[in-house]
């Protein structure tokens, strides 16, 4: 990369139950688009570059959100990266930036999406044909396929091995979704407010053994934005109290090694996030002893365990007692997910990956509120989708 790139604006509408409010996906684009470049003090006419990271709409929607902002020209990107899409329009954008190719890019992410679980990724069930379907015919071969939300079989048969290799317990992936509850309930924007004790998680409803309905991330509304710049920009427009460095990101896809175990926990992508993990610690100079504050890809409650054990904070298999002796909250090493995480905050796919950005972003400029973690200097974010993509952005004030 030829210069820094910088976070100088970001925002990110409430994230909602699907057809919690009478709103269109272009709507909350505007909303999260408008209030990233509120944020930097910029209007759209400084944007260069705009890559717009969606699921669940047709092509060409990214220009339909993004016109609600202007109608400048500028090229806008559709993106679509499974649950990876947010940070992956925002590697774009910094790519863009870090190039020397502009000065300013926006990065928008949003999602318009049904309520119940989500599906396998394939058209009228037919999973041969699903981009997944080399990921779902190594669990069925090692567990068989049940009668319950295919991605939640994924995961917590991934739990079920984690469980049998590690001794980890039910209680231990509960404190998981405790956590993120918890931390959720200070943040106005998280789809979930209510705080759950463990044995309440434990109790409710069984969504593929042993991931209950509290530790799965629901289907959500929503958008988020950052606008990133070059180190020219901030210093011409005077953004350096805004500016947060991304000082480091890499994505990974999926190698032989997701598949070869034949394990789910390899399948669901803990060789990705260890490998980008790597790549980003490499190219900082940083280690995740470096790192105060993260949020991470909870898509449920076993791949938060799995993503502790891929950054480095904790050897294979001791994932479980870090959350549960309390390393991973206010008071421990490191806070992870004080946003309330996708289990609680939501997880609108598209802009999940952006939304973790601008927590880390309120979180390193000290503007996070009752939920601000202390002395924050340091913000590392995670974001997989399956199929394959991990992302992971490193970013200091």
């Amino acid at each position: 990369m030829a210069g820094t790139a910088y976070l100088v604006g970001v925002g990110m509408t409430n994230f909602e139950k699907p057809e919690t409010r009478e709103w269109q996906y272009w709507d909350m684009a505007k909303e999260a688009g408008e209030a990233a470049l509120a944020d930097a003090g910029i209007g759209y006419d400084a944007v260069e570059q705009v890559p717009v990271g969606f699921c669940h709409q047709p092509s060409t929607a990214g220009q339909r959100a993004a016109y609600e902002l202007g109608l400048t020209g500028v090229p806008v990107y559709n993106v679509n990266n499974n649950c990876a899409t947010g940070s992956t329009a925002l590697m774009m954008a910094r790519q863009f930036v870090a190039s020397g190719l502009n000065d300013c890019a926006l990065a928008l992410g949003f999602e318009k999406m049904k309520r119940g679980a989500l599906g396998g990724g394939a058209a009228g069930g037919d999973f041969a044909a699903s981009p997944v379907a080399r990921h779902y015919g190594v669990m069925a071969a090692a567990h068989g396929f049940e009668r319950t939300p295919p991605t939640a079989q994924l995961f917590g048969n991934a739990a079920r091995e984690h469980m049998a290799r590690y001794g980890t317990t039910a209680e231990q992936l509960a404190a998981v979704g405790a956590k993120n509850h918890r931390h959720s309930a200070h943040n106005p924007r998280a789809q979930f407010q209510d705080v759950h004790t463990v044995e309440e998680v434990l109790a409710a409803k069984v969504i593929h053994r042993p991931l209950t309905k509290l530790q799965c991330s629901p289907t959500s509304d929503g958008a988020a934005a950052g606008v990133v710049a070059s180190e020219r920009f901030v210093r011409t427009h005077g953004l350096a109290d805004r500016a947060v460095e991304i000082v480091a990101q890499a994505m990974t896809t999926d190698t032989e090694e997701s598949f070869a175990s034949g394990s789910c926990i390899d399948v669901v992508g803990k060789p990705m996030s260890r490998a980008a993990a790597r790549q980003v610690y490499e190219a900082s100079g940083l280690g995740i002893e470096d790192v105060d504050v993260i949020e991470l890809h909870d898509c449920f409650s076993i791949n938060e365990l799995l993503t502790y054990e891929a950054l480095g904070m904790c050897a294979d298999g001791e994932s479980g007692k870090l959350v549960a002796d309390g390393a991973t909250t206010y008071g421990g090493r490191w806070v992870v997910n004080p946003s309330g995480g996708l289990i609680s905050k939501g997880h609108p796919l598209g802009a999940t990956g952006l939304a973790q950005a601008a927590e880390l972003v309120w979180q390193l400029r000290g503007t996070a509120g009752a939920r601000q973690v202390p002395d924050a200097h340091v913000g590392l974010a995670h974001n997989i989708g399956l199929g394959g993509a991990a992302v992971v952005t490193l970013l200091r004030r």
